[in-house]
């Protein structure tokens, strides 16, 4: 692994998975050798229409609110809604779905290992 300091010069604008935000990668997957990846995502609107239920491909997804808010709903029963200041933790393969965002949120997403795969799937039995 190796140092990674980024800023506004050297942390490019990426495709990511979600055409309502825009990514910004952070350099980590590169430092880390594709252990651990670290972008900030930021809206360019606000959610349209729920995401739909998926899960992710990996062993964890870490997730900090740095502006506005975020709800969720997950597989356990649980809805959350994540507002700027708060963080939430996502295990690999736990489904869930994000049903609605603010016009400025802007979050700091850090998953490990870097390759995170998103798999669409059916909502939970009752839900």
């Amino acid at each position: 692994m190796k140092l990674r300091h980024a800023t506004e010069d050297n942390a490019p604008y990426v495709p990511g998975r979600r055409e309502f935000f825009k990514y910004r990668d952070l350099g980590v997957t590169d430092a880390t050798n594709g252990e651990m990846r670290a972008q900030v995502m930021s809206a360019i609107t606000g959610m349209t229409e729920p995401t739909g239920w998926h899960y992710h491909v990996c062993e964890g997804q870490f997730v900090y609110a740095l502006k506005g808010w975020v709800n969720l709903e997950f597989e356990t029963g649980e809805t959350i809604h994540l507002k700027a200041g708060e963080s939430l933790f996502i295990p690999g393969g736990l489904r869930h779905n994000e049903t609605s965002t603010s016009d400025d949120v802007e979050i700091l997403e850090v998953s490990v290992p870097a390759e995170m795969g998103t798999v669409p799937c059916d909502p939970p039995e009752g839900m």
